[in-house]
């Protein structure tokens, strides 16, 4: 089976819609998933207010795409991005997608890549349309990326009697632990927090302010935990019920 870091990966950035000051978090992120062989990004380089990519793009590779915006109120660099994406989607080098916008006019792209057989890794700001959250496998929010950058130990975490009032949340967690658990009621983690990201793909941990699937299930108080030795012996296992069973 193929390794995650074997994985073939291109970047697709959209420069009015990203900002400069993820990049690092960003390009971290990514490297979870797979290796980026492809990372572009597309703008048109004679405004200044992207000026703020020029040495990020030097220092992470990131080859910049120059579109001119011919016509006021077109959005040119848009139909760049979907363009190159298409032509790098038909040479069946890839693996996955990482789209980088906050633009909903990706999500038609993010479909037809999926369609294909591809993942898309989606990545922009919490303004993000949900149609092209819901159009990808994952969507990371670039909030959290930033906040990556921030003593960790002071990030504010959503407290128990929040987490319990969320029913979105609540009820996401329960119906992935009801079909992944045997018949005593007890499931793995990593297939809970598979079919959470299937259900939710802009579902992430970080979002609540916890690092792990683990964290944010343990503080919410509802469910039972348990670490459980794995048939090697060496190492161990997360497993969770709903209390109410």
């Amino acid at each position: 089976m193929e390794s995650e870091t074997a994985r073939k990966l291109a970047i697709l950035i959209d420069a009015d819609n990203a900002q400069p000051a993820i990049t690092e978090n960003l390009m971290a992120e990514i490297a979870k998933y797979g290796t980026a062989n492809v990372k572009r990004i597309y703008g048109d380089w004679t405004q200044p207010q992207l000026r703020g990519w020029k040495d990020i793009l030097l220092e992470y590779s990131i080859q910049p795409i120059q579109q001119f915006g011919y016509t006021r109120g077109k959005n040119s660099t848009d139909s760049a991005l979907i363009i190159d994406a298409m032509d790098l989607l038909y040479t069946g080098r890839f693996d996955g997608f990482c789209l980088v916008s906050s633009d909903s006019d990706f999500t038609k792209l993010a479909a037809r890549i999926r369609e294909s057989g591809l993942e898309v890794y989606g990545f922009g700001e919490k303004k993000t349309p949900d149609p092209f959250v819901a159009a990808c496998d994952k969507f990371i929010y670039t909030e959290v990326l930033a906040k990556e950058d921030e003593d960790k130990e002071e990030r504010k975490r959503k407290p128990s009697n929040l987490l319990k009032q969320d029913t979105k949340l609540v009820n996401l967690v329960r119906n992935a632990i009801d079909a992944s658990s045997d018949e005593s009621g007890w499931a793995h983690l990593a297939p809970v927090g598979s079919y959470i990201a299937k259900q939710s793909p802009g579902f992430d941990p970080r979002n609540y302010g916890y690092r792990k699937l683990g964290e944010l299930l343990n503080a919410m108080e509802l469910f039972e935990m348990e670490e459980r030795k794995t048939g090697d012996g060496h190492s161990k296992a997360i497993y969770i019920k709903d209390k109410r069973k």
